[in-house]
């Protein structure tokens, strides 16, 4: 399945992607199904937003949102991946994450972040394999239709943060 950048004429397919997430409960806190103008509006932010297809049809999506409008984070990214379920178990939420993690690099990104209920084993295993580490639990993060959910926090270091960790943990190894 061609992974490519998301376009206007995608927005209803993606918030019908979106909304059956939203209907699940296991991957959003949101309750409030999206309008494909709700989309438009993610589009015209000019994020990393991708999108996977199956001859045309759109069977997944990854895109990233800033972590925060504070000028020290402006090279961590949220985001959020959601696979439409007749086109789960067949990797494509790892390829769309590596490949948002590729676009992310490109622009400039130096970390992807996102929170995962920790009862989201799928969700968790894909971030997994697609290099996202699991760092830390937000325990009663929100409430979802009136339960408290506990979040696992999943961060992946692009570029030259990636490489100094990579080097910090090399010098951590030689030391011990």
């Amino acid at each position: 399945m061609p992974i490519r950048a998301a376009r206007a004429s995608d927005a209803a397919a993606i918030c019908a992607i979106y909304n059956l997430g939203i209907a699940e409960r296991q991957a959003t806190f949101e309750t409030r199904p999206r309008e494909p103008r709700d989309v438009l509006e993610w589009l015209e932010q000019d994020l990393p937003f991708l999108v996977a297809t199956d001859d045309e049809a759109v069977t997944g999506f990854a895109r990233l949102s800033d972590y925060s409008d504070r000028c020290v984070y402006a090279g961590v990214g949220e985001h959020g991946v959601y696979v439409d379920p007749r086109a789960r178990g067949q990797g494509l939420g790892r390829r769309l994450l590596e490949a948002l993690a590729a676009e992310a690099g490109r622009r400039g990104y130096y970390k992807l972040t996102s929170r995962i209920f920790t009862e989201n084993a799928a969700s968790r295993a894909v971030h997994l394999a697609a290099g996202f580490e699991e760092v830390g639990v937000q325990r009663f993060h929100g409430r979802l239709d009136g339960e408290w959910r506990d979040c696992v926090l999943v961060e992946r270091l692009l570029g030259e943060a990636a490489a100094a960790a990579s080097a910090r943990g090399s010098r951590a190894g030689r030391a011990g």
